[in-house]
């Protein structure tokens, strides 16, 4: 970890200790050595965090698309300038491949950029009325004081699509990343930095959830919380946005199905899935998790599946081949064990992995896992399991399919895979979730709008839906008569 200002808070265009000088200590979830410490702050820092992103907004709310886009194209630059350093940084404070690391970040100095466009296209309306003296138009305004809160699992893509999106609107922010995963935070506001963005817009805070988040929900002016993280925590959230009219974004995970028809080529899927699935260890909010996989192919697919994941290496992110890192704490890891531990009570099978490395003494590792014998009532087919297991199930039809798939309280994203369009129009329609991939893994992009149904959230990120969460609407009707 590096030393001088990166372990502080950013407040007000200045890197400062928290205010009662608490810290808290970095851990390497692949070694569980100590990085460093970092300036941990609570409610008192993010008070200072919103009187300076209140001031900022008079003068920075007032500034063309044109020059916020400078700043951000500046900042997308940095990060693609810098990208081996940050990467390797990511590396060791969440653990996984240098190889995502390597793209996570490239994606997230892209969602600077398209920001950088897109605001500039933040266009209003002007719209023909009933009356002859009356002329009628729309116009966008930046909301406000924003609060961003992220989670650790993308710690650079998931407040690149926020911070980028807000500051392009012409919004000020209160950011508060993940304490797991601090040091791609600095990174990006170093990157702001060196862009020359003006003191205050954007103040980053890294402190206790609690009390920071009730800080941001009981400020009046703060008009609107972006959080990406838990259900549970969503809910409290929204229950207390109930008492200062606070807007919110919500991006609260989910347990996406992926049905697999017995017309595909059931090697070459299988062979996908189980990159696609192991994917930052499976800590990703749009990971396939249930794998619904039609009767007649299932054994066969079990089987090609199992081969696959057996040979994924396990271990650090900085080694040559791996494709699996650790989980980022010893609790994720433990919760998964325990997920793992109930499943196998409820009669499920375990096909290949489910252990513990015993090459990797240190760390927190878990072999991927493929389980079976599975129905909709297990422990694996309610819970979103944030991890490296794999659970089977088999249906008998489309309708059996659509019937399982959408059994879940969440609906953030679905997979289905099938060579036959009309099988493939009806689960595209039939799927009850706000992002649905066909006969592909990667079903979202910088330009493309990011949200979910049910549990799994409210409102939008990426693509020009993630500029208008930031902006209000003003209808503007001037009489001439």
């Amino acid at each position: 970890m590096q030393a001088s200002h990166q372990n502080k808070q950013f407040i007000n265009g200045t890197w400062i200790t928290a205010v009662d000088g608490g810290e808290l200590p970095l851990v390497n979830p692949a070694t569980e050595e100590i990085l460093g410490h970092i300036s941990f702050g609570n409610e008192k820092d993010a008070a200072l965090a919103i009187d300076a992103a209140e001031a900022a907004f008079k003068t920075w709310s007032k500034t063309t698309p044109y020059y916020r886009a400078e700043i951000l194209k500046k900042a997308a630059n940095y990060l693609r300038d810098n990208l081996e350093t940050i990467a390797h940084d990511m590396v060791l404070e969440s653990g996984k491949p240098l190889l995502e690391a390597r793209g996570e970040w490239t994606v997230a100095a892209n969602l600077f950029e398209w920001y950088a466009e897109e605001g500039k296209r933040a266009y209003g309306r002007v719209i023909p009325t009933s009356r002859i003296d009356k002329r009628s138009s729309v116009i966008l305004q930046p909301m406000g004081i924003i609060g961003i809160i992220t989670a650790w699992n993308f710690p650079a893509y998931n407040p690149a699509r926020a911070w980028a999106a807000a500051l392009a609107a012409g919004c000020t922010v209160v950011a508060k990343p993940s304490e797991n995963t601090p040091l791609s935070a600095y990174h990006l506001m170093e990157a702001l930095i060196h862009a020359g963005l003006p003191p205050g817009v954007l103040n980053l805070l890294i402190a206790d959830a609690a009390p920071g988040g009730e800080a941001m929900l009981n400020d009046k002016r703060l008009k609107k919380i972006s959080f990406t993280g838990s259900a549970r925590v969503g809910k409290i959230l929204m229950d207390g946005a109930s008492r200062t009219h606070t807007k919110l974004s919500l991006e609260l995970g989910g347990n996406a199905p992926v049905v697999i028809f017995d017309d595909v080529d059931v090697d070459a899927i299988a062979k996908a899935a189980s990159i696609a699935r192991f994917r930052n260890n499976g800590q990703v909010c749009v990971a396939p998790q249930r794998f619904y996989v039609h009767k007649n192919i299932y054994d066969q697919f079990a089987e090609r599946l199992s081969g696959y994941v057996s040979q994924l290496k396990v271990g650090s992110g900085f080694e040559e081949g791996v494709n699996v890192g650790p989980l980022i704490t010893a609790r994720q890891r433990d919760s998964v064990f325990d997920l793992l531990t109930k499943s196998k009570t409820e009669r499920a099978e375990v096909l290949t992995g489910g252990n513990r490395p015993e090459h990797l003494e240190k760390g927190y590792f878990m072999q991927p896992a493929v389980v079976g014998n599975l129905d909709q009532s297990s422990s694996l087919a309610r819970n979103e399991i944030f991890g490296p297991v794999l659970p089977l199930f088999s249906f008998d039809d489309l309708d059996d399919a659509l019937a399982k798939a959408n059994d879940t309280e969440y609906g953030l994203a679905a997979y289905a895979f099938t060579d036959n369009l009309k099988t493939a129009i009806k689960v595209s329609e039939g799927l009850e979730f706000g992002i649905v991939g066909i006969n592909e893994w990667a079903p979202h992009g910088t330009e493309l709008p990011f949200g979910g149904w049910k549990y799994s959230g409210q409102g939008h990120e990426s693509g020009s839906e993630g500029l208008y969460e930031y902006m209000e609407k003003k209808l503007i009707s001037i009489g001439i008569g």
